[in-house]
């Protein structure tokens, strides 16, 4: 029971803070709102969840035996998230009003938690803290993945609905742009710490 609560604390302390997962869906909030935002966050949810029990059930063996491999994901998943970055600072109010902009898609946000440093470390963390050999393993692994859902969903729900509200108070489109050059700075900014280590990794 003890550790079903320090599961669910571990689940909403790493869900609720910073990360690139939820930097964008805020920033998806304030520029396209909730509705036109549903499938990005349905996809960092799912994706997250398929990621977890891929790496519960083997995926993390093969990348401990390839350590390269798995350095060559943080190095490109960092570029792709700066690539983000810079099309959330860019973002011009008329882009947004237009149609010509449009928020990542399910397929997207499911694909980009492969390539997030984040979500490696909780689920990699949530692992190595919440097994044994002492339980059914895969029933330890299922009850990671269903705290996950249960407290993950409304902590990076409650992002999206943040940004929204935001959206109602920057009205400006002057507003609107210092928004997103602030935003896609903290994205590239969270970027930094794996994208320096894949580097080093690749020099040694």
């Amino acid at each position: 029971m003890k550790l079903a609560g320090a599961l669910v604390f571990f689940a909403f302390a790493t869900s609720i803070t910073p990360g690139p997962n939820n930097i964008m869906i805020m920033s998806s909030g304030v520029n396209y709102g909730v509705q036109k935002s549903l499938a990005h966050l349905a996809g960092i949810q799912t994706g997250f969840l398929l990621m977890l029990l891929a790496v519960g059930l083997g995926a993390g063996v093969v990348l401990q035996q390839q350590p390269m491999l798995h350095q060559w994901i943080k190095f490109i998943g960092s570029v792709y998230l700066l690539y983000l970055a810079w099309k959330i600072a860019t973002a011009e109010p008329v882009q947004l009003a237009t149609g010509s902009s449009k928020p990542l898609s399910f397929i997207q946000a499911l694909l980009f938690q492969w390539v997030n440093a984040k979500a490696w470390v909780m689920i990699t963390g949530a692992i190595a803290a919440f097994t044994s050999l002492h339980g059914v393993y895969w029933q330890q692994l299922v009850l990671i993945a269903a705290v996950f859902l249960l407290v993950g969903l409304p902590c990076t729900g409650s992002w999206l609905l943040f940004g929204a509200g935001l959206k109602r108070l920057l009205t400006a489109p002057r507003q609107r742009r210092w928004f997103n050059y602030v935003m896609g700075t903290l994205l590239a900014l969270s970027v930094l710490p794996p994208l320096w280590q894949a580097v080093q990794a690749f020099s040694s």
